[in-house]
């Protein structure tokens, strides 16, 4: 697999990315691909290792230790260094639905596990897949397929984000006739509205989406379940119904002044600058703009390096972002070793354009928020802060314990909330009359998928809370599966 010296003699090699100042003056992708020639050599470089944690996808220690849909990662990296580019692409095909989002947004967990990298750099398993699916695209190699034999089996799919793509392109590609209802007026769910165009580009999705088209996949826009389409519709009109609604319920910051104008959602930002961008290039001004504004950004994930990188094409006049939890090292230690996930410190791409830009991170740890103080108006104005220390408390939890003397004010006009999601919307669950569990995620088994109600299914961060867009795929490859069995009485899939 690969060439068995390869990882000795070649070095890690990854595309360019635009310089950040360059970038930062438009919404185009900023990541560039190696020659076919350099890309194939990077693919030598994997080892014949025979411990591919790379495509184990298992947990370890709450955390995902490589490839959650268990991508053949050494048989195609060996196919892409015997130039075999046609071959390489139908092995990624056969484990995941969609490599040319994942080649682009995934964190790529199978790198962390990669044995190559116990003490080197691991093999650039993210890049290869982004290359064998879009050379496969240039060349011709992706087409329509239909399934040349239908079932009369008719199955909703509601929610067009990557679980519920993942679920109608493989029951469509089964044979069965599939709906999938998107709330917004384009599909893609988060895929869309959710990660900025730099990271990327809407007609990547538009590719995919007008390929499953083809292969006879329907699509429904601006239908909101349970607001203006009746669930009872759909149960009625359908054999079967998967929510793969999401976690859409953003986590607020419950601190005095939380009601100034000025504060919002993350997910409200991104999605509205995304949808201005698309529908106008930003000119019709409908959305939430950071020029010339002190805007905060409170949490420290991919979200909030999302709004950082959007903050910055705006024009914002200055830009900081908090996390409460504390600096993470710049390398592993001994308490997560090879192949867990590495709990390590992380330049992404909005905190190295505002490096390049102002010289320094944007990124403040160890700090809460304790309230917000506006103008007259009601308009934000300042944010005030002190720092904390994680320490345990009584019953042996580690809490964070403000230090005294530590309170700041900070200028801000835009603060933008960041931290994470808690569930899916009420709204969808209550129409069809699923449970929810203890975590306000629509309640079934993985494995099954099943909720409450009779022909009624659930997958991805509907159903798991939030997580990954690969871990979305997996789960909605495999509520295919169980929706498959309980149509048909058995399954191939």
């Amino acid at each position: 697999m690969g060439k068995p010296t390869g990882f000795l003699e070649f070095e890690r090699e990854e595309g360019k990315n635009i310089d950040p100042l360059k970038r930062l003056e438009g919404w185009e992708e900023f990541h560039t691909s190696l020659p076919k020639e350099k890309q194939e050599i990077q693919g030598a470089r994997c080892m014949d290792c025979g411990i591919p944690f790379c495509q184990s996808g298992i947990m370890i220690n709450g955390m995902v230790s490589g490839c959650p849909i268990n991508n053949l990662i050494p048989e195609w990296n060996d196919l892409i260094y015997r130039g075999k580019w046609k071959e390489a692409v139908k092995r990624l095909l056969k484990t995941n639905n969609f490599p040319e989002f994942t080649g682009r947004v995934c964190p790529a967990p199978c790198e962390a596990a990669c044995t190559a990298g116990i003490n080197g750099p691991a093999i650039t398993i993210k890049e290869n897949e982004r290359s064998i699916i879009d050379r496969a695209y240039e060349e011709g190699l992706i087409k329509a397929e239909p399934p040349k034999v239908r079932t009369d089996k008719k199955i909703a799919i509601i929610g067009s984000g990557p679980s519920g793509l993942a679920a109608a392109d493989t029951l469509n590609k089964r044979g069965h006739n599939v709906t999938v209802f998107e709330r917004h007026d384009r599909i893609g769910g988060l895929l869309m509205y959710g990660i900025p165009n730099m990271k990327l580009d809407k007609s990547v999705i538009d590719r995919r989406v007008n390929l499953m088209k083809e292969e006879g996949v329907e699509f429904v826009t601006n239908a909101n379940i349970g607001e203006n389409y009746a669930a009872s519709d759909i149960l009625k009109d359908f054999d079967a119904v998967v929510l793969a609604t999401g976690a859409s319920n953003p986590r607020d910051l419950k601190a005095p002044g939380r009601e100034l104008k000025g504060i919002h959602y993350a997910v409200d930002f991104l999605r509205a600058n995304t949808k201005s961008l698309l529908d106008s290039e930003l000119k019709d001004g409908n959305y939430i703009s950071a020029e010339g504004k002190n805007v905060i950004v409170i949490g420290g994930g991919d979200t909030g390096t999302d709004c950082v990188g959007t903050s910055l094409r705006h024009g914002a006049k200055s830009l900081v972002q908090f996390e409460i939890m504390n600096k993470l090292p710049v390398e592993r230690t001994e308490n997560n070793p090879w192949p867990q996930w590495p709990r390590i410190l992380k330049v992404d791409y909005g905190q190295e354009e505002f490096v390049a830009k102002y010289g320094d991170d944007p990124r403040k740890y160890a700090i809460n928020v304790k309230s917000f103080e506006g103008d007259a108006e009601g308009n934000l104005k300042k944010v005030k802060t002190v720092d904390v220390k994680w320490e345990k408390n009584d019953k042996g939890a580690i809490i964070p314990v403000e230090v005294p003397g530590s309170e700041r004010d900070w200028e801000a006009e835009l603060v933008l909330l960041a931290m994470g999601f808690l569930g899916t919307q009420n709204y969808v669950a209550d129409a069809f009359g699923v449970e929810l569990d203890a975590r306000t995620n629509i309640k079934a088994g993985y494995g099954k998928f099943k909720t409450n109600v009779d022909k009624v299914f659930t997958a991805g961060d509907a159903r798991r809370g939030q997580s990954l867009v690969v871990w979305a795929i997996n789960e909605g490859r495999a509520v295919a599966k169980s929706v498959d069995e309980y149509l048909m009485g058995y399954t191939g899939l």
